[in-house]
């Protein structure tokens, strides 16, 4: 499960630096010497792996700051005795059964703690979502009325529109292939842009700008095709998250796994 770095975390880092000098060697394999207590660098290559953010000068230096912060807390609470204190102890204690029912049920759940019919069920809610045409189409979007109707009069006129989508088109995920937003259902797009796609032929292009909610679209069918259905076992893990978000479901799940448990243990 990928975890955003911590943004308060962060935050503190950025106030806080360490002073002294530290050995080329020591900096080779560590990310940072604190006090002598070594940071590893192997630990700073997993956070900012696990933080899904890529990588870059500027998220190292943030990550690095922040493990910076958290050893100095670390050495802090010791040295004023905090990890002795009971309360401290028993705070410890309970944030980490909070982490393990977590990890524990979502183990339960992916190893097999939703029954097939449970999973047909849900398949049969969503699965005529996916039946129908599928489009292949490209748009170009831009902010103003004014800007769609020059760029289809120049694509009328004979310039391409792809090469108009990548020198203009508003939209980060699709412009830079030619507007190209490949094989789209019109359940999966903003109505005012579906209605239009649907309405028209292959090959064919907007005469008008089409409004939406984020500008202005000149839109093009380059194809269209009956829709393939997944098989249940395609959708297994969206199908699984689906009903994860159900509040509900996920208490009587959880009553569920701890009935398990009990069944299966030796109490005395």
């Amino acid at each position: 499960m990928k975890k955003l770095l911590p943004t308060l975390a962060l935050s503190v880092a950025a106030t806080m630096t360490i002073t002294g000098a530290l050995s080329t060697p020591a900096l080779a394999q560590n990310a940072a010497v604190v006090n002598g207590k070594a940071i590893p660098k192997a630990k700073l290559d997993k956070l900012i792996a696990n933080s899904g953010q890529g990588s870059n000068p500027e998220l190292r230096e943030r990550a690095r700051d922040m493990l910076i912060t958290r050893e100095l807390i670390n050495q802090e609470a010791i040295k004023r005795g905090l990890v002795t204190n009971d309360d401290i102890q028993e705070q410890l204690e309970q944030a980490r059964l909070n982490i393990l029912v977590g990890a524990v049920f979502e183990d339960y759940i992916a190893r097999g703690g939703v029954s097939d019919a449970e999973l047909k069920a849900s398949y049969e809610q969503i699965k005529n979502q996916f039946e129908g045409t599928e489009y292949k189409v490209r748009h170009i979007l831009v902010e103003k009325e004014a800007d769609a109707k020059a760029l289809i009069a120049k694509i009328k006129a004979g310039e391409k529109f792809e090469d108009l989508a990548k020198a203009n088109s508003k939209d980060p995920g699709s412009a830079a292939n030619g507007g190209d937003l490949d094989w789209m259902t019109p359940q999966a797009l903003v109505p005012e842009f579906s209605k239009v796609m649907v309405a028209l032929q292959k090959g064919q292009m907007t005469e008008k700008p089409v409004k939406s909610q984020f500008g202005f679209h000149i839109i093009r069918v380059d194809d269209m095709r009956q829709a393939k259905v997944p098989d249940l076992a395609e959708l297994k893990p969206q199908l699984i998250q689906m009903m994860s978000q159900d509040q509900n479901w996920q208490r009587t799940k959880f009553e569920e796994m701890l009935k398990n448990l009990k069944a299966k243990a030796k109490i005395q």
